[in-house]
């Protein structure tokens, strides 16, 4: 059997092979697969108005009905006309859904609206197969 000499520590290290440009080459190799590896991206095409005067005149339009989504009370309103609760709320757009249908219908909501009041009017649109054509959110 082969015994490693114990009266010198440098003729041991001598004795042993030095592994530091073995690992450079592999960091570099690992560094070269991580780059070059193929990862999908996932994208949303989103169309943004060009100039603030393009994005008014569309949400000034006649055709266009807006539902505002509050942050606090009152929690909803059309065309301006702010709603406490739901209970009150939902009839009122009951009343207008050949309206919504017809019309351009913008979602304007406030970024700290909780989800339960965007859920219940995005569920109210799907059971009447209403289309939004525009979600507006405002920046925190």
């Amino acid at each position: 059997m082969i015994k490693s000499p114990e009266a010198s520590q440098s003729a041991w290290r001598t004795m042993t092979p030095d592994i530091t440009p073995l690992l450079d080459i592999i960091f570099i190799v690992l560094v070269f697969l991580l780059l070059t590896a193929n990862i999908p991206l996932q994208s949303l095409e989103v169309d943004l108005p060009k100039t603030d005067s393009e994005a008014l005149s569309t949400v000034q339009d006649d055709k266009s009905i807006t539902i505002n989504l509050l942050a606090g009370n009152p929690a909803w309103a059309l065309q301006g006309e702010k709603f406490e609760d739901w209970a009150a709320f939902k009839p009122v757009l009951e009343s207008q859904v050949k309206a919504l249908k017809k019309a351009d219908l913008m979602l304007a909501s406030d970024g700290a609206v909780t989800v339960d009041n965007m859920m219940k009017v995005l569920a109210f649109l799907q059971e009447h197969e209403i289309q939004a054509t525009e979600i507006l959110m405002e920046e925190e």
